[in-house]
């Protein structure tokens, strides 16, 4: 992080020094509004308000860390910059003109020591996140607000990547929500390799068999190459062989595959070292299978549920026959873990179900999707995992999804980033007097 952005959050937030303010000439300066922050391209700040003195001034504040970076940076022959009313820098080296040849007044502002060193402190301690100390001591109100926003921050997020995959799926949201669905199905270390097997489903063919399970799970499995003997292990290939279903499924893909003209994909992407078995490809499909055969792995049947029950009800699944009994080709196993477990079953709603009512009700312009996402998630259960249970440790209460949706946002957007400036939290760390 430059000085020149830690002068542009002390600008914005007006930590000025307790004395009366003067430009550089020894005019009065009063700041009545700090401006509308541009991260853009243009001057820092628009339609800043300024009192020079006693005249009032609205126009652009441009900041630099020294008053020469005007000339540096070419803004002396960019008409953009002709509205600067005036011009903020740590150090005072030149006069700064506009391209008409117009003086702008300067202001000379340094950054507060204790900001400064609270900042380094930040950037530089070991403890994770640096801002404990202060967690304890904050409102109640200003932590409901932050984590509001977060919440809302993460959604736009997911939305985001929703209509990225609507796009790629030609406008289709439909084929957007099984492309999500089957996404979180990979639960984090297979989620790139479910969604590109997502992409090779040609739903529109599947859906003139749907009302066939087989027939949907020979497609399913053939196109995440998976009904070739070689993604077999060699010592469960002649077993496989013997027990008939994956014959059988690699029949009726090949016929369907012939009709449909259909390419699999890369069967390689799949990865399964360090998974649990209820957690390999073959159950997460044979899952999904079911749900589409059931009808249940659709936009418009998400968009009908009107409680959280109803949509548990709506995701909740199972595996095909002979996968109560395998987890792979081949391998017998126990009759157990092949259901959505409650606790995979929250997660499959947090990321898929609730994202995907909040980006369509985005799309359609429906409030009442939007707020029926927030509130779903504020009735289900908060996630457990090492970044939820780090910021417990902290003070912070978790007690819903909404909550801890919005501490993995704070983490991956702004702690992860060192993004101390954006963070309220982050503020009111740097603001505390030492």
């Amino acid at each position: 992080m430059t000085m020149e952005q830690l002068l542009h959050y002390v600008w914005k937030h007006k930590m000025f020094p307790l004395q009366e303010l003067t430009t550089t000439d020894g005019r009065s300066l009063e700041i009545v509004d700090s401006g509308l922050h541009n991260n853009n391209a243009g001057p820092d700040f628009f339609n800043a308000k300024v009192k020079i003195d006693g005249t009032l001034w609205v126009g652009n504040v441009e900041i630099h860390d020294k008053s020469s970076d005007w000339y540096a940076h070419g803004h002396d022959h960019d008409s953009a910059y002709d509205n600067t009313v005036l011009h903020v820098a740590s150090a005072i080296d030149s006069e700064v003109q506009t391209t008409t040849g117009r003086s702008i007044p300067q202001f000379q502002l340094d950054v507060p020591s204790f900001v400064q060193q609270h900042y380094e402190e930040l950037l530089k301690t070991d403890q994770y996140p640096p801002c404990y100390r202060i967690i304890p001591d904050l409102s109640k109100l200003m932590i409901h607000s932050w984590m509001s926003a977060l919440q809302t921050e993460r959604l736009e997020r997911k939305t985001e990547d929703i209509r990225r995959r609507a796009n790629r799926c030609n406008g289709s949201w439909e084929d957007a929500y099984f492309v999500t669905l089957a996404r979180n199905y990979g639960f984090g270390i297979n989620g790139e390799a479910f969604e590109d097997w997502a992409y090779h489903v040609p739903l529109s063919a599947v859906g003139k068999h749907r009302d066939d399970l087989f027939q949907i799970e020979a497609v399913f499995m053939g196109q995440a190459g998976l009904l070739e003997l070689d993604t077999v292990p060699e010592f469960h290939q002649q077993a496989a062989l013997n027990e008939g279903y994956f014959a059988k499924l690699r029949n009726e893909y090949q016929y369907l595959a012939h009709k449909f003209s259909l390419q699999p994909m890369d069967s390689r992407q799949w990865r399964f070292l360090r998974l649990r078995p209820q957690n390999f490809p073959h159950i997460r499909i044979s899952q999904l299978a079911n749900l589409y055969y059931e009808q249940k792995a659709s936009l418009s049947r998400l968009i009908e549920c009107q409680t959280v029950n109803e949509m548990q009800e709506m995701m909740r699944t199972h595996v095909t026959p002979y996968w109560e009994t395998h987890y792979t080709f081949g391998s017998e196993s126990a009759e157990n873990g092949k259901h959505l477990s409650p606790f995979s079953l929250n997660l499959l709603m947090i990321n898929t179900a609730i994202p995907m009512l909040f980006a369509y009700g985005r799309h359609t312009s429906k409030e009442v999707l939007c707020d029926r996402a927030f509130d779903f998630l504020e009735q289900l259960k908060a996630e457990n995992n090492y970044i939820i249970r780090m910021w417990k440790e902290c003070g912070l209460e978790v007690k819903s999804a909404g909550d801890s949706q919005a501490l993995i946002q704070l983490k991956n957007q702004y702690c992860d980033r060192k993004d101390c400036l954006r963070c309220r939290i982050g503020y009111e760390y740097l603001k505390k007097r030492i």
